[in-house]
């Protein structure tokens, strides 16, 4: 017959009869069943390196554009349109517009002058040929055959400067289009439509928000550490991280704050212009460190740490500080060594001495 399951209430009724009675209970009557070890923790894991990395400072930076223009015009007249405030434009689109009335009419009349022009000169041709012919018979004097070629000679230089006046009507037509020159987008209206424009009137604000980079302000101190072409980690607001060269830096300081610019290149897209973000420069020569990826340290308001697997898959807990850091990685100074298991990924919950296993 099977044993009756006895409750939490029975057993407590059962041991205040018992002390109740003076009676001894049998031994394991109110046992509790054993525990259960719990499963190895799934855990992913990476191995500690020895790196050549150098100490770094952050320094504060901001993204600008590297196309920031004031458009002006380059004629005189009437404004007759000007983009609106948010526009996007590519290279060589129209921004605004200037009457081009009178410019139409300079450029027929300059057409019309070099039309007759090139009549005089192919009648002046001409008649060149025909002195010469005479004159080879000694049927007309010299003298003659001197002045048909310098009127030739003339109407050919009266020509010249005729097309030049030509293409300055065409090019000065040209101009009452605006056009950007380079992709960006209107932020600015700096004249309205109906008002007149003079040779330099500024038009329009243009910013190039495809091209941007980051101008950051870096101590004197640097400049030996700091070359053209080298990566640095800029880190945006929002906790991106990007890698990316050094544009260019001006060695040339502030005597009064010590400092002195550096542009940073970024991708063509993503951070918006004037986004403030943190660049870090080396400050000293590189020197060799134990690196572990970021995501292995876990962040506590009294101390950093990260777990090691030892040889038999257990947890250990090594308090760690940080240094110098690259990309992703970063170092760690403590008891960590190069080729040693850390967990980057299920640490927080991890114990100390806990079993692991490797996530698949």
């Amino acid at each position: 017959m099977t044993a009756p399951i006895m409750t939490a209430p029975m057993k407590m009724k059962i041991l205040t009869a018992a002390m109740a009675l003076g009676m001894a209970l049998p031994a394991g009557a109110l046992a509790q069943p054993e525990q259960q070890a719990p499963p190895p923790a799934r855990v992913e894991t990476v191995t500690a390196t020895r790196e050549m990395l150098a100490p770094t400072i952050q320094v504060p930076g901001t993204v600008i554009s590297r196309n920031d223009s004031r458009i002006a015009s380059e004629i005189s007249g009437r404004i007759l349109w000007v983009a609106e405030v948010g526009d996007a434009a590519k290279k060589g689109d129209a921004i605004a517009r200037v009457d081009d009335r009178l410019f139409k009419l300079a450029l027929v009349q300059a057409k019309a002058r070099s039309k007759r022009l090139e009549a005089n000169l192919a009648f002046r041709q001409k008649d060149v040929q025909r002195v010469e012919e005479l004159a080879a018979t000694r049927n007309t004097p010299v003298s003659r055959l001197e002045e048909a070629i310098s009127q030739r000679d003339m109407v050919t230089q009266d020509l010249v400067e005729a097309r030049a006046d030509e293409e300055r009507a065409r090019q000065d037509l040209d101009r009452t289009v605006v056009r950007a020159p380079f992709p960006g987008r209107v932020v600015a209206r700096l004249a309205e439509m109906g008002e007149y424009a003079s040779t330099g009137t500024e038009l329009v604000r243009l910013v190039d928000t495809y091209h941007v980079e980051v101008r950051a302000q870096a101590p004197i101190s640097t400049a030996a550490f700091i070359e053209s072409g080298m990566v640095v980690m800029v880190e945006a607001d929002n906790g991106e991280i990007i890698l990316t060269p050094i544009r260019a830096f001006v060695p040339v300081g502030n005597e009064i704050s010590r400092m002195m610019e550096v542009r940073i290149a970024l991708p063509d897209e993503g951070l918006i212009i004037g986004s403030a973000v943190k660049v870090s420069l080396p400050s000293a020569n590189p020197r060799s460190a134990v690196v572990v990826p970021r995501d292995a340290l876990i962040l506590r308001l009294d101390s950093i740490y990260v777990f090691k697997v030892n040889s038999d898959n257990t947890a250990e807990r090594i308090e760690v500080r940080t240094g110098a850091a690259s990309g992703e990685l970063i170092e760690v100074i403590g008891p960590v060594k190069s080729g040693d298991r850390v967990v980057v990924r299920g640490g927080e919950r991890l114990r100390e001495g806990q079993a692991v296993a490797m996530a698949k």
